[in-house]
Parts: C-alpha cells; structure tokens; sequence
C-alpha cells in the first residue's frame, strides 16, 4: 500500500504487480539462492554429495536468469523508440536506392522502378527521396539510349511530382522539360511518348512552370498526340488534352496553340461528351485574345456549333462555356453577330435566360444585348419610311421570323411558369400536377408581354 500511496496518477501500481516486476523479484531470488544457499549458521555444512550436478543446476539457473533480463529488457523497449528504429531502417532503404540511381551499372534501371514503385502511393516517400538527391539523375537518364531505362526514369519523375509542387518544380528545374523534348524530336517509342505526354500534364498543374512548357515546343506534340493518340492506350490523348487545357490560362500560349492548329480539332471534336467540356474550356482561355478570336471566326462551323452547344440543357457547365466563348465574339466584333444570328441563337438565348444555370442566364442576357444593339444600328443605319413590309420580301420574312420568335417566347414563359409552380407546389407539400389559374393561364397567352 506504501507504493499505491506514493503515486497519485496510478501508473506506479501497474509497475509494481506488472510481469517486469515479478521476473525482476524471481531473478533476484535466484541469484540468492546460487550465492548464499545453504550459508545459513543453524545449518549442518555438508559436502555436496555430487559437484557437477550442483554446478549444472547453477549453469541452468544462470542462463535461465540471463532469458529473464533480455525478457524484461524488450518490454521496457518504448513503442516510439521502435517506430523510431523502423522509420530509421526506411530511410537507409531509401538513401540505398538513391545509391544505385548514381552507380550506373546494370542495376540503374532496377533502381528507377524502385523509386517509380516506392513513389506511386507514399507522399513521405516522394519527399524524402527528392531530398536525398534523386530527381537529378533521374533527369539525366532520359537522353539515355536504352529504352528501358528512359521509360523507368519518366514515370519514376512522373510519381515523384504527383501532389508535390516542390518536386514538380525542382523536375523543371533539372532540365526535365528540354530533355523530353530532345527525346521526342529523337522519335520516342510510343511507351515514352505516353509516359511524356503524362508529366507535362502533372508538371503543367504548377502555375510557374506553364510558360516554360509552353515555350519549349511542348504545345505542338501535345497538339499531335491528341490528333494521333497511341494505339495501345487512349489515355494519351486525354493528358494531352488536360495538359493542353493548362498551358492555354497563359496567354503567351494562346498564338502556340491557335499556330498548331488545335482551334481546328477543337471545334472538330466537340459532341464527344467524355471530352467537350476541357475542349470548351481551351476555347473559353483562347477567346480572349485576338489570335484565337480570329482562328474561331475562321472556323466555319465553330459558331453554329457553339450555338448548338447552348442547348445542351443536360450539360449546364458546357452551356456555361459556350455562352461565355459567343459573349465574348460578340462583344468584340460585329461581324461574329450576323453568323450567331444566322446561325439562330436568338431562340437558345431566350430559352437559357428562363431556365438556364445563374450563371448562363447572366451570359445570355449579355449576348442578347450585344445583338440588340448591333441590330438597332443596322435598323437606324437603312431606316426608309415605308407603310408594310411587301410579302415575299426580305423585310416580310423578317417579320415572320421575329413572329416565329416571339411564339417560341411565350412557350418559354409558360414552361418557366409551369416549372415555378410545381417547385411552389412541391415546397407547399401540395399535389403535383397543380397547374395554374384560369387568370394565370390567360397571362401566358397575352400579347401585351414585351418580345
């Protein structure tokens, strides 16, 4: 009770009746026992009737007392002191692979798999390795004639700069890029060609090294891997794009990718769903600039195919898009207005104003101010006072088309309405199949509602 009482917290209870303890107490009774056994005065002191018998049992007792100590020993060992000992063996595993990196031998490109391997789930791994020093060798196996080793190193560099900015930028700084770039010009095999095409969409993830990747002629072999992807994967084709996608937030890339022609495969492109939104997204950082507004006027079908894209209403983001590329066309010049309206955006326009997305309401109301005024000037431009339109003149099927429009109008309004209504049913708990007024429904059918 004295050691209980003497610890306020509790823990010195568990080390006194803990196993530690009872071993440490039969230890020290043995070693009593073969010190002093039979060394009491009140006993008669005989000789041992058979000495090596006496001495095997203290041999056995010896041993037995050396067990318990490494026992009591390897219990008192600390958790973190072990962790401790495994985190050390982990990194003279690591510092040994980055050994091998440097030795240039016949086990160079065992050990840039090692690090592909050891870098493709463990973050601490990555960081650690590139502490150590392997992203320069690494860099320098790329020019390296053997196949083998230039793919094993790729992908090694590719795992090291995944969710890493620092690696990332370190790769660039090596000289990653140019050396790719010398080993594409050099007729890559199509394994390294896709494992090239993957880093320059992980290294483009970082801001600083978008320019750099776009002036080292990276843009045109993303250009032609997305036109002609491998034939053993079609993954190629999707990191050229991302990294395409990228590049094109700089603006100094935008005159890259419009010389290498990707306008052209863009609008060729869009109606694949699993890709139309990233290609949309080039077309969105390309528009602000002139070189990529010209390329998209020069493009035929580019226009009409954005328009057709606003009614995609299974596809908010792409609608957003779009919206926001004919915004800015026609914003900018007059001469995209005429082919939008060619085109029939007016109807798409009208339609995403009512139920479109916040954000496509917004844009579409733009564009509609944007053709509202280009309109007015050519009305006020070639203004003749005539009474009525003669029939079967331009004027005429003007005004059928303006008619055509604003019955297309009121069907939206309905619909618009229909639509409130049920979400205001369905907030009241009321039935679903409420539909409006008799007061309600003649409103939808005036011809006082502005056009």
């Amino acid at each position: 009770m004295a050691a209980c009482s003497g610890d306020r917290g509790g823990s010195h209870l568990w080390t006194v009746f803990s196993g530690a303890f009872f071993r440490r107490k039969l230890a020290e009774a043995l070693i009593c026992g073969v010190s002093n056994g039979g060394a009491r005065s009140d006993w008669p002191k005989e000789k041992p009737c058979n000495p090596p018998l006496e001495e095997s049992r203290n041999r056995g007792r010896s041993e037995r007392l050396s067990e318990l100590m490494k026992m009591e020993e390897d219990e008192s060992a600390s958790p973190i002191d072990a962790s401790a000992a495994r985190k050390m063996d982990r990194f003279e595993m690591l510092q040994g692979v980055v050994r091998r990196l440097s030795e240039r031998d016949h086990r160079t490109t065992d050990a840039a798999k090692d690090v592909r391997r050891l870098a493709k789930d463990d973050a601490e791994a990555r960081e650690t390795l590139a502490m150590l020093g392997a992203i320069p060798p690494l860099v320098s196996m790329i020019k390296s004639p053997d196949p083998e080793l230039q793919e094993a190193s790729l992908y090694a560099l590719l795992n090291l700069g995944v969710g890493n900015d620092r690696n990332k930028a370190a790769i660039v700084e090596a000289g990653a890029v140019h050396k790719m770039m010398a080993l594409v010009e050099a007729s890559a095999t199509p394994s390294a060609a896709e494992a090239i095409a993957a880093s320059f969409l992980s290294l483009s993830a970082l801001d600083a090294n978008r320019a750099l990747i776009g002036s080292s002629g990276a843009i045109r072999f993303l250009v032609e891997t997305f036109r002609h992807p491998s034939a053993s994967s079609g993954q190629a084709r999707e990191d050229a794009l991302r990294a395409i996608v990228n590049l094109s937030v700089v603006a100094e890339n935008v005159p890259r990718i419009v010389e290498a022609g990707f306008v052209a495969d863009v609008v060729a492109a869009i109606g694949d769903m699993e890709i139309s939104e990233k290609l949309l997204s080039v077309l969105s950082n390309a528009v602000g600039s002139g070189e990529g507004r010209k390329a998209i006027t020069l493009s035929r079908e580019a226009i009409p195919i954005l328009v057709d894209v606003l009614r995609w209403s299974d596809s908010p983001a792409c609608q957003e898009k779009a919206a926001y590329v004919l915004m800015v066309m026609a914003h900018k010049g007059n001469g995209s207005r005429s082919i939008m309206i060619e085109a029939g955006i007016v109807s798409p326009l009208l339609e995403l104003t009512l139920v479109g997305s916040s954000l496509a309401q917004r844009r579409a109301s733009r564009i509609l101010d944007c053709l509202r005024v280009s309109k007015g000037k050519e009305v006020t431009k070639g203004f003749q006072a005539v009474s009525a339109p003669l029939y079967g003149s331009e004027e005429w099927e003007d005004e059928l088309r303006i008619s055509d429009e604003r019955k297309a109008l009121k069907s939206l309004v309905h619909q618009s309405l229909m639509i409130n209504m049920r979400r205001i049913a369905r907030r009241a708990n009321l039935p679903q199949d409420l539909g409006p007024p008799d007061h309600l429904k003649t409103l939808t059918t005036s011809k006082s509602l502005p056009f």
